[in-house]
């Protein structure tokens, strides 16, 4: 086999975006004991817009973090148990509670101009004793180099490892090579990538990041997501097996994983005109159900409020924002007619 890439499974926590973040914790418990069993390395529990999200503006979760947390550290003894926060949506607080937990490893994720605001929840990490990851959202808007100069601080902050998102799905493969060398080169800490599907390339784009010698990759199982989701888990393994990467994970056993997850699901993850929209417009996946939500209140067609978002440059967190642009293109189309 070639070189070993790591596979971070969110099917718990951006996968909770499918669900509207009602996954239940036997749910929770039977998926995760299904992917330690398929030998995952990590498995990420959160609500979908992290620790902290579950509220009015992002919609609330089943139960709490802490619920969550808790009943599915105690069905794993070999993967490790990880979450993910954004400052201002999580506190410092919030990732105690999850060390108390049983997390193991955490990821703070930020715009990627804004990696200075993650330096206290960085360092707390670092300090007590997680494995530590710095992620950097949105990374289509900007050129290599300053993401390679927001990696930097998030290197200098504590970070053991550092994710770049493709949070819109709106990259093609040769926007990740390019980003993937610009950091390897530059760090001296192991680089990530997480993919969106919006597009219908993530899996496509996961490879050329195995291809550029990205050392961690992202996946759920059927691609649950924000949007029209991620890369495909169990597609993802056998696909860097084919092509000569060796992930730990047992394919035919992620494969029975995908298969627990079936009989939850309502509805099956898709590239629907909406979530297209969201990676050619280059717009957040989160705010897919926000923006059909607005778009029904207002009338409005939501590729319309996305393709608006984008010009906007719009950026994660700002959820709340959408009804207020829905409700000022809602005033110019009456004032039109």
């Amino acid at each position: 086999m070639g070189s070993r890439v790591r596979i971070i499974d969110s099917t718990l926590r951006d996968g909770m975006h499918a669900f509207r973040h009602k996954f239940t914790v036997d749910q929770m418990t039977k998926i995760a004991g299904s992917l330690e069993d398929a030998n995952v390395e990590v498995v990420e529990v959160s609500h979908g817009d992290g620790l902290g999200g579950s509220s009015v503006n992002y919609g609330f979760a089943a139960h709490s973090d802490s619920e969550y947390l808790k009943a599915v550290s105690s069905v794993l003894s070999k993967s490790k148990l990880g979450v993910l926060m954004l400052p201002g949506v999580g506190t410092v607080q919030d990732l105690e509670m999850a060390v108390n937990s049983g997390a193991r490893l955490a990821r703070v994720a930020t715009h990627v101009t804004e990696a200075d605001i993650a330096e206290e929840h960085l360092r707390y990490c670092k300090s007590a004793g997680l494995e530590t990851v710095g992620v950097l959202m949105m990374t289509h808007t900007v050129e290599p180099d300053k993401i390679v100069e927001q990696a930097g601080l998030m290197e200098a902050y504590g970070a053991d490892l550092v994710y770049i998102m493709d949070s819109a799905g709106a990259m093609l493969p040769k926007d990740v090579e390019m980003r993937v060398t610009a950091l390897k080169k530059a760090l001296k800490i192991p680089v990530g990538f997480h993919a969106h599907n919006n597009l219908g390339v993530a899996i496509g784009n996961s490879l050329k990041a195995a291809e550029s010698n990205v050392d961690s990759l992202d996946g759920t199982l059927r691609g649950l997501g924000a949007g029209a989701g991620n890369a495909q888990e169990e597609v993802l393994v056998v696909v860097l097996e084919k092509a000569g990467f060796e992930t730990g994970i047992d394919p035919y056993k992620i494969m029975d994983a995908a298969e627990v997850l079936d009989p939850m699901m309502t509805q099956p993850q898709s590239i629907n005109s909406s979530s297209l929209m969201l990676g050619y417009a280059g717009v957040y996946s989160s705010f897919l159900l926000h923006t059909y939500r607005a778009a029904e209140k207002f009338n409005l067609d939501p590729r319309d409020i996305l393709l608006e978002l984008g010009r906007r440059k719009a950026v994660g967190g700002q959820e709340d924002w959408i009804i207020d642009v829905a409700a000022q293109m809602a005033q110019k189309k009456r004032q039109r007619e």
